[in-house]
């Protein structure tokens, strides 16, 4: 990601820059070890600058995971009422991982920022609404009582996938198109499950 120009920091641009510099922060430095004072050098800002609109790093990092999780609800929402499809609902989840890497990486890591913030709470709430609305419609009327473990189940599946692929931890097999590779990985699940092979 590119180091925004000084010259998009007026009329209360200041903050999104901020805000833009520490997703380009994150994506060349990693999210923990990463100062306030990097994330000016890479927003292209005064030191101060961060500090002011947000306090310290853990503030930057609770308004990236409340964007993320915003954005995702948004993706993965339009992807279930687009195909009322559980499967294309994971597809997007791992696009939205791999288009956003920043906020993906913060996002699963509370101890960065403050999960109980009142903006991030609602955001995961929206985004874990979709995925129970997902598996509900997958499961179909009367069967609430598996509702939960078919969540875990299919964001277990799916962020699990999105991970292993970020960092780089397939062999070259699936190819180069996560898309298909998802595709593929949960259709080999379908024929294990039809195999027996995760009866008790």
């Amino acid at each position: 990601m590119a180091t925004p120009s000084r010259s998009a920091y007026h009329h209360g641009d200041l903050r999104r820059a901020v805000l833009d510099g520490a997703r380009a922060a994150v994506e060349a430095d990693g999210a923990a070890a990463l100062s306030l004072r990097q994330i000016a050098r890479h927003a292209g800002v005064s030191h101060a600058a961060p500090a002011h609109h947000f306090g310290d790093k853990a503030g930057v990092f609770t308004a990236i995971a409340a964007e993320g999780f915003t954005q995702l609800a948004e993706v993965t929402g339009a992807a279930l009422d687009a195909t009322g499809d559980l499967l294309e609902v994971g597809v997007a989840y791992v696009r939205f991982a791999l288009d956003r890497r920043a906020d993906f990486e913060i996002m699963f890591r509370p101890e960065l920022y403050r999960s109980d913030d009142v903006a991030v709470s609602a955001a995961r709430d929206a985004a874990a609404a979709v995925l129970f609305r997902a598996v509900r419609r997958a499961l179909g009327p009367g069967r609430e009582d598996e509702v939960w473990d078919g969540v875990v189940a299919a964001w277990s599946f799916t962020h699990g996938f999105a991970t292993l692929w970020r960092e780089g931890n397939f062999a070259a097999e699936p190819g180069d198109d996560p898309e298909a590779a998802v595709r593929l990985a949960a259709a080999a699940v379908d024929r294990l499950v039809a195999a027996g092979a995760f009866t008790p």
